[in-house]
């Protein structure tokens, strides 16, 4: 029998010190543990790509308190943590009259020596603080939160700074990734989900934490959860049909006849096997293609609608915005591209 190899996990190191603020740091970890398999999870669907492996790592392993006495549990010391794929300070609780120059000189080695291995080396908020620290930003842009800007400039003026920007990429092979405010951690998880494991795993992400804009609710981000396991094989034979033909002009006529039982009956059975009348099931399968489609291409509007079986533009429009509560171009604006990387 041939061996099956389970995909590399990306390793994903996440440093904590004294300053550490433990939301970020615990957001982090959570999403990048849920990456993959959060989708199937949640949804009912295959799980997407190669997930990571996140691990709090810090000078020690002992567990200790940040600054305003939250718990902080390392899984790795500084020493136990050879080689990672991507390493991330988050955001630090340092006052603007705080001198930071040589308060972390083993984790200012280890982050150079990690970069010099090839991690991506990331920072959220005044993370920045210790690359800078470490001396991986000197000549390189940078963003952090506005307020630490003055202590960059004035300790660490080698850095070009961009406080303007939300998310920056530099260095050799872009892998220095600075980001801006503590909420910035979000723009950096999708960045860094989309850059190891593609853009439709982000939008995946953005959807199952509803990472964006929430002011029209969480409509937007909702997809359509795969319908419950059932043993009619009538109705089984309907739903293989329906899957190649959603865009036939006469959907539930088409999935009655696949099934080979009467119209009433197909209905009763239909939605007993799946929970969806016929027509809702067609119009979810038409809702979640034209999803995809506005996700992934600049095809029209008229022409998804077209494609996923809408004569009339106006049709579609009306029940897409039923479905998701934003139209379809909204829709295509918010998660064309979910990753807003500025440098």
């Amino acid at each position: 029998m041939p061996t099956t190899y389970a995909p590399k996990k990306i390793s994903v190191c996440l440093v904590a010190v004294p300053e550490t603020a433990t939301g970020v740091l615990y957001g982090l970890y959570e999403v990048f543990s849920y990456v993959g398999s959060g989708w199937e999870l949640l949804t009912g669907w295959p799980p997407g790509p190669r997930r990571f492996l996140p691990r709090i790592v810090a000078s020690a392993r002992e567990p200790f308190r940040n600054s305003v006495g939250l718990p902080i549990s390392p899984d790795l010391s500084l020493a136990e943590a050879k080689r990672a794929d991507i390493v991330i300070v988050a955001d630090l609780a340092i006052g603007r009259d705080e001198d930071t120059r040589g308060r972390w000189p083993d984790l200012a080695v280890w982050l150079r020596r990690q970069h010099e291995q090839g991690a991506l080396v990331c920072s959220v908020c005044t993370g920045s603080l210790l690359l800078a620290e470490a001396g991986l930003l000197d000549g390189e842009e940078a963003t952090c939160h506005w307020a630490a800007s003055d202590q960059i400039r004035s300790r660490y003026p080698a850095v070009r700074l961009r406080p303007e920007r939300v998310l920056v990429s530099s260095g050799v092979e872009h892998r220095l990734v600075t980001s801006g405010g503590n909420a910035s951690w979000t723009d950096l998880a999708l960045y860094i989900v989309a850059r190891f494991c593609g853009e439709d795993e982000a939008r995946r992400t953005a959807k199952l934490f509803l990472f964006g804009d929430r002011s029209d609710g969480q409509a937007p981000f909702a997809a359509r959860v795969r319908p419950p396991q059932h043993d009619d094989a009538a109705i089984s034979a309907a739903q293989v049909w329906i899957a190649d033909n959603y865009a036939s002009p006469n959907p539930v006529a088409g999935m009655t006849t696949a099934s080979g039982l009467t119209a009433r009956t197909f209905k009763r059975r239909f939605e007993t096997a799946t929970g969806y009348a016929p027509l809702d099931y067609v119009q979810s399968l038409r809702m979640e293609e034209a999803k995809q489609m506005l996700e992934a291409s600049d095809t029209p509007i008229e022409a998804v609608a077209e494609e996923v079986g809408y004569v009339e533009p106006a049709a579609f429009r009306r029940l897409f915005k039923r479905s998701t509560g934003i139209s379809p171009l909204q829709y295509r604006q918010r998660f064309r591209h979910v990753v807003a990387l500025d440098g």
